[in-house]
């Protein structure tokens, strides 16, 4: 069966002295509301002035030291942020280029496969003049062929005419 606690005074006491924690409790003043754990207190008139000061520098080098401490991820995330940006803008002109590309080969592509049937007829010509140019050759040597034997046969009769 469950054990009620009965709820008096003492208890209350007891509960109190379990909570309470010596470490958070100022020298000068006793118990405090700040978790801090430190004995200095700005105020208090039992210390030396120079252990004071000395006391402030050190609090102000330390929170200068803690604040560079937890800014210094904070700037190196702030760096990968910023070359997370600038990326993705690369990205994003490396995409806006490809596209064009892909565009551009495509029309290529289109006007090529449109100029093969005339690049083909381009082929069949160069062929037929080749052809030409071979029989023009044959021609040519053999007009100067039967140049030569008209001349042969002018000279003799030439020849005998004259003799």
């Amino acid at each position: 069966m469950d054990k009620e606690q009965p709820t008096t005074s003492t208890n209350a006491a007891q509960a109190k002295d379990q909570d309470h924690n010596p470490l958070l409790d100022s020298p000068m003043r006793g118990p405090t509301l700040s978790t801090s754990t430190s004995s200095f207190e700005a105020l208090a008139h039992a210390h030396d002035p120079n252990l004071t000061k000395l006391a402030t520098k050190m609090f102000q080098k330390t929170e200068e030291y803690i604040t560079h401490e937890l800014n210094a991820p904070l700037e190196d995330y702030k760096l990968l942020e910023e070359m997370n940006k600038a990326t993705i803008a690369k990205y994003k002109d490396m995409r806006q280029i490809a596209e064009n590309l892909n565009v551009s080969t495509n029309e290529l592509c289109v006007k090529f496969q449109q100029l093969a049937p005339l690049m083909q007829q381009i082929d069949e010509i160069s062929d037929t003049v080749d052809k030409l140019e071979a029989a023009a050759y044959k021609l040519d040597a053999y007009s100067i062929a039967l140049e030569n034997r008209v001349k042969c046969v002018l000279q003799r009769k030439s020849s005998h005419h004259v003799g």
